[in-house]
């Protein structure tokens, strides 16, 4: 155990720092379009369950395996086994790579958000508008730099000062805003039948494309396979509970996830009445279907300032942990100070961050299997690289250092009531659910097969 690291100083600031790195984009962004995509009511209720059994043994088990080395993925998987090293420059690698393009992401919502308070909420709600700014190449690489510059001084500040400091206010924020536009929506004409949708399971709809949909989007929603939970477990001090700590931070993230979907479906159904296309948007359901919602809204200015402020408090939450772990894995391997280290990340990311910025504007016509910069570096991470960590994680908990080493360092702050759980799903579940994952993702990459 690392005496002399940085420590959140107690539950409070654990629960609300790691809370704050499982809610972000994935959240607010990602899992309304998923869940409108694949059957609303089927996947959310998939989601639910997915996320009290494997992913609650996976972020137990990554933040056990961080408290007990107190160190940071590298650190903590070669203090267990030499051997198994690896496993934590894999996962180390990961937020690398999603860093830099998730910042991207956050400067796109805060161009949309200085539009709506500067008075352009008509022009955003343009069809054109979201095209036009990402294939611009000044400006997306401006709000980029504001964003990833932000995030940086936060976790420059350091555990206590920064990212617990930040994190305390913060959440409370974004819960407060998702709580007030989720019910303002359920109130606007047309979006009961949206409700409807979103709440009610069909089981119709039921695929196995919606499992692999949803465990998908577990990894992306709770910064599992990334490091992220090993280096905050690393910051977490013995009396605090993990298992109880887990389930918070598990109400938190699927809490938040279920008000984004109550605030965007119901809402594209009163603008739509439902229309599948609509529905189907994607990615772009947020950037380019909400600001229509919103022009079309008595006082949907204000309500749009209050969406893409919960958007950006979301986005930074997330990239300040992304960061966090980064700097970690720097400051472990070099032993420089956190303010040298951070202006060392800063560096890189810009550097690579540029590139998915540009990717849609003036480097277009380059393609990395056929995919523009940021939509490669998302597959490579998300469907290539975290479902592997995952993997090796789960067998080398599972198998080599066995489940009681981390059974027994969860013990150590309390009874660990879902210890036969944690064992099952890691030893047996979990790896083959993810191999699955992991096939079908790559071959759907590919675009060998579509899900």
């Amino acid at each position: 155990m690392n005496d002399n690291r940085s420590s959140f100083t107690g539950k409070i600031g654990f629960v609300l720092a790691a809370a704050g790195s499982a809610v972000g984009l994935g959240n607010i962004w990602r899992f309304p379009y998923l869940a409108a995509q694949y059957g609303g009511g089927i996947f959310l209720l998939t989601y639910l369950i997915l996320s009290v059994t494997f992913g609650f043994a996976l972020m137990a088990g990554e933040i056990a395996l961080g408290r007990k080395t107190g160190l940071s993925a590298i650190g903590a998987f070669r203090a267990l086994n030499k051997k198994y090293a690896f496993i934590g420059y894999l996962a180390s690698i990961v937020p690398m790579i999603i860093l830099p393009y998730y910042s991207v992401i956050g400067g796109w919502v805060i161009k949309y958000l200085i539009a709506f308070v500067s008075g352009d909420a008509a022009m955003a709600a343009h069809s054109g508008y979201f095209d036009g700014f990402i294939t611009q190449t000044a400006e997306p690489l401006i709000w980029f730099c504001v964003f990833i510059g932000i995030t940086a001084l936060i976790v420059m500040l350091g555990v206590e000062k920064g990212i617990e400091k930040v994190s305390k206010w913060m959440m409370p924020i974004l819960v407060g805003l998702t709580l007030i536009i989720a019910i303002y929506v359920a109130c606007m004409p047309g979006a009961k039948a949206g409700i409807s949708y979103y709440l009610k399971p069909d089981f119709s709809h039921f695929s196995v494309t919606t499992v692999l949909a949803a465990m998908g989007q577990l990894f992306y929603s709770m910064s599992l396979a990334m490091g992220i939970m090993i280096t905050y477990g690393s910051y977490m001090k013995k009396d605090v509970g993990i298992e109880s700590s887990v389930h918070q931070i598990e109400i938190f993230d699927t809490g938040i996830a279920f008000l984004a979907g109550m605030m965007v479906i119901p809402a594209v159904f009163a603008f739509s009445g439902g229309d599948p296309d609509a529905l189907g948007k994607g990615p772009g359901l947020m950037f380019v279907t909400l600001p229509k919602v919103f022009a079309s809204m008595k006082g949907g200015v204000y309500l749009g300032i209050a969406f893409f402020l919960l958007v950006f408090l979301a986005a930074l939450t997330s990239s300040i942990s992304l960061m966090e772990t980064v700097v970690s894995i720097f400051q472990d391997k070099l032993k420089w100070g956190r303010r040298k280290t951070c202006l060392l990340v800063l560096g890189g990311a810009l550097l690579v961050g540029s590139l998915s910025s540009m990717g849609y504007g003036l480097l277009d016509g380059v393609k990395i299997i056929g995919m523009p910069f940021l939509d490669f570096f998302d597959f490579i991470s998300n469907s290539v690289i975290m479902p592997i960590v995952a993997f090796l994680t789960c067998i080398f908990i599972g198998y080599i250092i066995k489940p009681k080493a981390l059974i027994e360092e969860v013990e150590l702050s309390g009874k660990f009531r879902a210890k036969a759980l944690f064992t099952v799903m890691i030893k047996y579940i979990a790896p083959v659910c993810i191999l699955l994952i992991l096939g079908f993702s790559v071959l759907e990459g590919l675009g060998v097969i579509k899900i």
